[in-house]
This record gives structure tokens, sequence and C-alpha cells, in this order.
């Protein structure tokens, strides 16, 4: 590795190795070229030249010598230190790099939707610290939309998300991991809780809360799939860009929610949430590694993922 140093009279251009401060920091710790050679496991000629190159691309003598020994000057102190510093800082590089290069350390970005991985996420995140304790990972809440642009562009590394529509993907690879089972969430005091299924059509004459259109499109497209056999447009009166916001709504009485049977893990007691008759498609759930990510623990991590829903 070449450092770029300053020429007498200050001009950039002069360069210097890590070789030439291993060997000055040698010597100066050892007091004695010959001792540092040994140390560094080469003949003393090449020490010699290294510290003598060393002083001239420098313009300064770091060294005062005597016929037995050598002592650092008042300059070649000071750059003892930092020479020190430099090597130390080289040594942490290296030893980072290789470490992000073997998967032991480093930073995934993974994009989520809290709904449908309550019951997935945390057991996989808890499996891989286990297994890979070095990886950061961060989480991003956002839509489907966000989660398929983030994976585009290099933001995120992978998504667990619900399944896109076929034109949405566009050279994505989608991997179903779970499918869940859609039903009606509603307040404790309405009467749906009381049912042990709800037909469709007396849902669809229920005041609907929903996710936002322009954030979650696939959303409103499950909802007017799923109300095709009544024959009526189903509509959503109140929109809602997060689930905690969603959940609230209906827990006030606002209406009812299609939503799946994953959320179940979030309300609680909070809401009622029951089968829908006939039954819906299931909800499929899964995942996307972006196709720029190279970091080696994100296979890792989408295997511990696949695995979590066995």
């Amino acid at each position: 590795m070449r450092l770029v140093g300053r020429s007498r009279d200050g001009m950039l251009g002069v360069s210097m190795e890590l070789r030439h401060l291993r060997y000055f920091v040698a010597v100066a710790e050892e007091e004695n070229v010959t001792r540092a050679a040994a140390r560094l496991h080469v003949s003393q000629p090449p020490v010699s030249r290294q510290i003598r190159d060393l002083e001239n691309e420098l313009g300064v003598a770091l060294f005062n010598r005597t016929a037995k020994s050598v002592h650092l000057t008042e300059a070649g102190r000071v750059f003892y230190q930092e020479a020190k510093s430099v090597l130390q800082r080289a040594t942490e590089a290296m030893a980072t790099v290789r470490s992000v290069a073997n998967g032991d350390s480093g930073e995934l970005h993974i994009g989520y939707a809290p709904s449908l991985t309550v019951q997935l996420l945390p057991i996989a995140l808890r499996e891989f610290h286990a297994t890979s304790p070095g990886i950061r990972v961060s989480l991003h809440d956002l839509s489907n939309e966000q989660m398929l642009a983030g994976l585009r562009d290099g933001e995120l590394d992978a998504a667990i998300l619900a399944k896109p529509a076929a034109r949405s993907l566009r050279g994505l690879k989608f991997v179903e991991l779970k499918t869940y089972r859609v039903c009606v969430a509603a307040h404790p005091a309405h009467s749906f809780a009381r049912r042990k299924k709800v037909p469709l059509a007396d849902i669809v004459k229920e005041r609907l809360i929903g996710y936002s259109k322009s954030d979650y499109p696939e959303y409103h497209e499950s909802i007017a799939e799923l109300f095709a056999p009544t024959r009526r447009k189903p509509v959503v009166s109140e929109e809602h860009d997060s689930v905690t916001s969603l959940i609230a709504a209906v827990e006030s009485g606002r209406g009812v929610a299609i939503v799946t049977e994953s959320l179940r893990c979030m309300v609680g007691e909070r809401l009622q949430l029951r089968p829908i008759s006939p039954t819906p498609k299931s909800f499929c759930v899964g995942m996307i590694a972006s196709p720029r990510c190279q970091h080696p623990a994100l296979k890792s991590f989408l295997v511990t993922v696949s695995n979590s829903v066995r």
C-alpha cells in the first residue's frame, strides 16, 4: 500500500509504502537496526536503506545515530505516533474487509410489512443473530411499492412482503414463504364478533377501513377480487398508511377491515378476527432478494427466514 507524502517544496507526488512504516516502527522500538531486522525476518541492509529512503522523502532526520544504537529525534517521536496509528488503522481495515468478505460482519437492510411478518420475522431475526452476531440487520417498514423500488436501486438488500402483481416484479424473483387466511376485523362490540363466520354479502354493506391505495395498490386489487362474487363494488371509506393506524380506526368502531390472520398477534383482544364465507383465497407472503446485493450474509439470512416458517 502506498501513502502519498510531500516533497521538500511541499508539492504532492512523493509516495511511501506501509513497509517503510513497519521498518521504521521496528527500528524505533528496538533502537537497533540489527535487532529490528531480526524482528522483521529480513537482512539488515534493506532495513537501513528503507529508513534512509523514508528520511529522504520526509526531508527530516528521524533518528540520532551512534555506533551501537539509534534514538528517535523530536520529529521522529511525532512520526512514530503517526506511523503506529496508520499501521493500526491499516490492520483494522484489512480485518474488516476480510470479515465482510467472509460474511462475518456488515449490515443488511431489510424491508418488511409489519402485519404480515409479525409471526415469522422475530423468530428469523433471533435465529440469525445467534448464528451471525456480527451482522447488523436494519429493518425498514415500507409499502410494497417502496420495497420494490428499494430492491432495484440497492437501498434494500431484501424484502419480506405480500406477493406483488407479476407486472410489478420485472426481473425480481419472489419466493413464497407462507400463506395466511383472510379475515374480517371488527370491534369486540360489533355484531360480527358474535359470529363464527361472516358472509361476504354482509361485509360489503359495512363501512370498510383499509390501507391507502397509493401505497398499497395490491391490497385494493385483492379487495376487489375478494368481493367480485357479491356483484357489489366495495368502497374503502377510510384509508390508512400503516397497520397501527388501521387497527386504531377499527378499534374505535369506525368500521371493519379485511386483514390476514397474522394480525391476531398484534391486536390480542382489542379486535375480533373472524373467517369469511365463502372462504377466500389465502394471502401469500414471501421474500425478494435484491439483485444488486453482494453481501455473503444475505444468503444465510434468506435461508434463516425460510426455515423460520417450517
